[in-house]
């Protein structure tokens, strides 16, 4: 490594340092909305968050995907902003902003020179309590749902197998739903659903600001008592728990479409942070993901893909944090000449190593460096922080818990691994999704936004 990118990796890891090491002030107003603050004055910027506690798990059969079109009326108007307005304000202060809805929480956010934060905090308490719902603005914005559901998933093979895949996997539980929505739902929704939907959740009570960046936590929170401290709380009837049946027995799915190359996809029903008996579960399973794929050192690349190459790309998937129980998944598409089901076996054979035999010290050490450093790379950015920080919140852990996430990993031996792996990587407890050619010719895609809202 040259000196010059030691000294600038060095320079970069301790203004991470000096980020991390300030504590994240927590209080809440009268009205019960909390608020989160985190100082970084590494630069004159600051970004300021609104989180919702409602996602497409909240949804009922009917109206899935009301909380995305609701993310995207959010920008349609409000009794004092015409549409667009909100997100011209933002430009012309020279900042960035977005939004975007996810199956727990629904967020919005701005980026910003610390001297604006009055002014985007004053626009998302106008939005809070006062959105306008037009029907002429609904009926083209669920339009733009519609297309933005065709290219993202209903043209894009691999997007459908997962939808459907995920549809399998859960049969009782509101993860089936995807967050998009279902196209019939979205089609038959009405502005009366959104107002409806609006009234109940978007309160002050059900809400959490963050705000990270080059501020002082008393300044923040005497902006919110300005900006959002007259609202009133609202009464927030949480849904009741769906929880997931449990599987019975090995489910499986095939989907022909006009793709080149078939797909695999493996899910097992696990526990999360928030649903685990035991927390030491959701943190093996953790590690087992990283094992098994956590970078180009790890076993799926370094077996099936570069090894036996019976793939040519694998991957492993998991969320610690879900609200619901997630599932942990493996993904892989064949290499030239190999077979679908030479893959699965390949995969399966992964599946069965962890069962079998504990993960090598040496192997959990390279590994927990790797997590270690992927939770430095969040922390680079106030953005980053602030995502992570409401992320946890929004779900009820506890926002430092990412600066803690290293060191929940270490406490994990190589037998939590193999006993998390044993107890739930079973064919009873296994979904599996394949994604066959159909002899079409497959047809380009527009790449999919990252989220947020279509304007």
């Amino acid at each position: 490594m040259t000196p010059w990118r030691t000294g600038w990796i060095a320079i970069w890891l301790w203004g991470w340092v000096l980020a991390a090491q300030a504590a994240i002030f927590q209080t809440q107003l009268d009205n019960g909305m909390t608020i989160l603050v985190k100082a970084d004055h590494r630069a004159p910027v600051v970004a300021h968050m609104v989180w919702y506690r409602v996602g497409a798990n909240y949804e009922l059969n009917g109206i899935t995907g009301i909380s995305h079109v609701l993310e995207h009326m959010m920008f349609k108007g409000t009794e004092k902003l015409a549409p667009g307005e909100f997100s011209r304000r933002v430009a012309r202060l020279g900042g960035q902003e977005n939004a975007f809805t996810s199956r727990d929480y629904t967020a919005y956010f701005q980026t910003v020179g610390k001297q604006h934060l009055a002014q985007v905090m004053a626009l998302e308490a106008e939005r809070m309590r006062h959105l306008k719902l037009a029907e002429d603005q609904f009926q083209k914005e669920r339009n733009v749902v519609l297309e933005e559901r065709r290219w993202r998933v209903e043209d894009n093979p691999e997007a459908r197998l997962f939808e459907l895949f995920r549809a399998q996997a859960f049969v009782n539980s509101p993860m089936r739903h995807p967050v998009i929505g279902w196209r019939t739902d979205i089609e038959a929704l009405t502005l009366a659903d959104l107002a409806d939907w609006y009234k109940r959740w978007y309160a002050p009570n059900n809400a959490i600001l963050v705000v990270v960046g080059d501020v002082q936590a008393d300044e923040v929170v005497a902006l919110a008592k300005q900006y959002y401290g007259a609202f009133k709380a609202e009464t927030i009837r949480p849904p009741k728990p769906q929880k997931e049946q449990r599987q019975q027995g090995e489910r499986r799915l095939t989907l022909k479409a006009a793709v080149e190359v078939p797909t695999v996809v493996m899910g097992f029903h696990v526990p999360s942070l928030l649903t685990a008996e035991n927390e030491k579960e959701a943190w093996a399973l953790e590690l087992a993901a990283a094992v098994l794929a956590g970078d180009a050192s790890s076993r799926l690349a370094r077996q099936l893909v570069r090894g036996r190459k019976v793939a040519a790309m694998a991957d492993a998937g998991y969320n610690a944090t879900a609200l619901w129980d997630p599932l942990f998944t493996l993904s892989a598409r064949p290499a030239q000449g190999q077979s679908v089901e030479m893959l699965e076996q390949a995969l399966w054979a992964e599946v069965e190593k962890l069962k079998r035999e504990p993960v090598s010290q040496a192997e959990l050490a390279r590994v927990l460096a790797q997590a270690e450093a992927q939770q430095v790379y969040s922390r680079d950015s106030v953005m980053g922080q602030a995502m992570v920080m409401g992320m946890l919140a929004s779900v009820g852990l506890p926002p430092d818990l990412a600066d803690r996430w290293a060191e929940k990993l270490r406490q994990i031996t190589p037998a939590d691994i193999q006993a998390v792996a044993q107890k739930y990587f079973t064919r009873e407890n296994l979904t599996v999704g394949v994604l066959l050619p159909n002899g079409e010719k497959p047809h380009k895609v527009p790449r999919a936004m990252m989220g947020g809202h279509v304007r």
